[in-house]
């Protein structure tokens, strides 16, 4: 799909155009308002208008996908096992409250399955997906296992999804087990990461905007697309759009939309 495909070639007509607004990423779905990663969240940044969302993926104790950041379940549900010492089914009965930032508001939202959020998916077609790969699953059961278990789950909306983790072993297990799209995260902007992903021509690189230099230079350009996290002032977005960033990735989805909507029609 076009949310994926490979850029053309940086014009000169390009480059002398108005200023482009970054697209959003919601980081974790809608999850100033919502408990991070849940149904309810990723839905809510899609009632906001926002075409694509990242999300994190762990394999249960029978290695099925589940949507969720942490591999214990301590923030999310106040529970101190881990996510590999519970089945799948078990997982999806737990509630994702995240009691410690909104008390008992969302005490009916569960642990959503990747099966799950597949569904969400494919009810809405426009949106693409950044399905991040955790680094502790991988350390757990091993590149080739999850990254297997992760892409059979998102067959039935693979054109919408990009495969994104840390692990540049599993961003190319990803490739060669046939994802439409990966991206690598970076651990640091510097030259050996440019070595390895000029290496690896990933679709997507991401990076957090503390890693990135004290510049207003573009970043390193290539045939990848640059998702910046995590922004949340209008201000910074631009910025980084002016330093060649596609994407910007957020937890603050309404207000950095109202503010980038209000900057394209001319309001101060």
């Amino acid at each position: 799909m076009n949310a994926i495909s490979t850029p053309p070639p940086i014009t000169d007509r390009q480059a002398v155009a108005p200023r482009r607004l970054p697209q959003i990423v919601a980081h974790r779905g809608n999850a100033r308002e919502f408990p991070e990663n849940t149904i309810a969240s990723l839905r809510s940044a899609i009632d906001l208008g926002v075409r694509f969302l990242e999300f994190d993926v762990h394999l249960s104790a029978d290695e099925v996908p589940i949507v969720i950041h942490d591999e214990t379940l301590v923030r999310t549900a106040g529970r101190p096992e881990s996510v590999f010492e519970l089945n799948a089914a078990d997982l999806l009965k737990i509630e994702a409250a995240e009691r410690t930032r909104f008390d008992d508001r969302f005490s009916d939202i569960h642990i959503p399955s990747l099966e799950q959020v597949t569904e969400l998916l494919a009810a809405h077609p426009q949106v693409t997906a950044f399905v991040e790969i955790k680094r502790a699953s991988l350390q757990r059961f091993g590149s080739a296992t999850v990254v297997a278990k992760v892409i059979e789950r998102l067959r039935p909306v693979r054109p919408q999804c990009a495969i994104i983790s840390f692990d540049l072993a599993s961003v190319q297990a990803a490739r060669q087990a046939g994802a439409a799209a990966v991206g690598w995260v970076l651990d640091q902007y510097d030259e050996r990461a440019r070595s390895k992903y000029e290496a690896l021509r990933p679709d997507f690189l991401f990076c957090d905007q503390l890693k990135l230099p004290k510049s207003t230079a573009r970043l390193w350009r290539g045939p990848w697309r640059w998702v910046v996290y995590e922004i949340e002032q209008v201000a910074d977005a631009m910025a980084l759009a002016d330093r060649g960033v596609e994407f910007v990735e957020t937890m603050a989805v309404r207000s950095l939309t109202r503010g980038l909507h209000a900057l394209n029609n001319g309001q101060p």
